[in-house]
């Protein structure tokens, strides 16, 4: 990251303007947890799916710069025990949760984008 596109967030308030704009771009009923990174401009998020699927999904997000955000797939559990993601319905949900995470870096341009 260059300085110019250089994040002027501190960690903890990038986790806080995520734990606030997540909710925007999740479904209702999903639930999630925000949690520093091994870096400065990263994060782990995790997200336990709506419904009766008992699936949690654990993401690596890392500010590639001001606007772009990084999105890895760490792991994927159902009811608290490593499942294969290449599942096509995991790989549906994966995708679905990628999108919505990029949707809230996009929410964030105006915080992180300054």
């Amino acid at each position: 990251m260059s300085k110019s596109d250089s994040l002027s967030l501190s960690q903890e308030q990038l986790i806080e303007a995520w734990q606030s704009a997540l909710p925007g771009v999740l479904h209702d009923s999903d639930k999630f947890e925000v949690h520093p990174g091994e870096h400065k401009h990263s994060m782990q998020i995790h997200i336990a799916s709506a419904g009766h699927s008992m699936y949690s999904f654990d993401f690596g997000v890392t500010y590639m710069d001001t606007r772009e955000v990084r999105v890895d797939l760490i792991d994927v559990e159902k009811a608290d025990k490593t499942v294969d993601e290449r599942n096509e319905t995991i790989q549906q949900l994966v995708e679905d949760y990628v999108r919505h995470i990029h949707e809230c870096a996009q929410t964030l341009h105006s915080v992180t984008h300054m």
